[in-house]
């Protein structure tokens, strides 16, 4: 067999076992390894690429050192699952690098960190000064996690005692122009009521590059037509400011009314309204 086609025989082949060596490795975000895991993996696609190239001319040879390495790699990731000790033995253990607001000199030598390049992977973070952090840790793949002190965390709704409404995953109803059918059907839509949508925009579905419909069920598109100027939607907001409206009405009503039923019917249901629109404000303002 000619050399040039032995190679693309083997590359071929190897190929689509490299494609099942990672899926039995498991999911691993590259910016994330650990350094014992980045060398496990290069070092399989090392053995992979002298296969291929015909470095290592014995395909058993070959094959037994690539086995090796997985099979290594796959008891070691089990038994990191099973015991914590072994876990840091081989991927090490988190560095903290600040504590209650003090840098800590000596692990920053252990992990090799300078000051300079700490306050650069704190601003990162968008964190730009250190007397804001409470405690910092470097991750086993090398990542800085930072949390702030309490007078410093940005406020969040929690904080202010406010009920916020669950938000899930947008969908993206509208793609390159051409309508998503499961999408919508997981949101209980149709074409129907995304047509009527778009016609409420004054949109045309060919010039749509990007639909998708929130939690809330409002519909987002970006064009194909930048200069064309969308107006924004204020359903929700329209309808909290009538709610509103309404209530002050009812109070007003019974401000003026001499008739006390009248006045205690007018009240109570300025009551109930305001109810009403404290269980519908997360929702209708966000």
């Amino acid at each position: 067999m000619k050399d040039w086609l032995d190679i693309l025989l083997r590359s071929a082949a190897l190929f689509f076992l490299s494609i099942v060596f990672i899926r039995i490795l498991g999911k691993r975000n590259v910016a994330k390894m650990t350094p014992f895991q980045f060398v496990n993996y290069t070092v399989i696609a090392l053995i992979t690429a002298l296969i291929s190239v015909k470095m290592i001319t014995n395909l058993a040879f070959g094959f037994i050192a690539l086995g090796v390495w997985i099979i290594l790699s796959l008891a070691l990731d089990y038994l990191s699952l099973k015991s914590k000790l072994f876990h840091d033995v081989i991927n090490g253990k988190e560095t903290i690098l600040i504590k209650q607001g003090k840098v800590m000199e000596e692990n920053l030598s252990q992990v090799r960190l300078t000051g300079e390049e700490l306050l650069r992977e704190l601003r990162t973070k968008n964190v730009f000064n250190l007397a804001d952090v409470e405690f910092a840790i470097m991750e086993t793949t090398g990542d800085i996690n930072v949390l702030l002190k309490s007078d410093k965390k940005p406020v969040t709704s929690y904080d202010l005692g406010r009920k916020v409404a669950p938000q899930s995953e947008p969908q993206t109803v509208i793609l390159d122009g051409n309508i998503l059918n499961e999408p919508l059907a997981n949101l209980g839509l149709n074409q129907q009521w995304l047509n009527m949508q778009l016609e409420n925009m004054g949109l045309s579905l060919d010039n749509v590059f990007i639909g998708q419909v929130d939690s809330s069920g409002d519909l987002y598109v970006d064009l194909f037509d930048d200069a064309i100027q969308l107006p924004q939607p204020k359903v929700k907001e329209m309808l909290y400011a009538n709610l509103e409206k309404a209530q002050a009405d009812l109070i007003t009503f019974s401000l003026e009314t001499e008739n006390k039923y009248a006045k205690m019917m007018y009240s109570q249901d300025a009551d109930k309204l305001k109810m009403v629109i404290e269980s519908l404000e997360p929702y209708l303002l966000r």
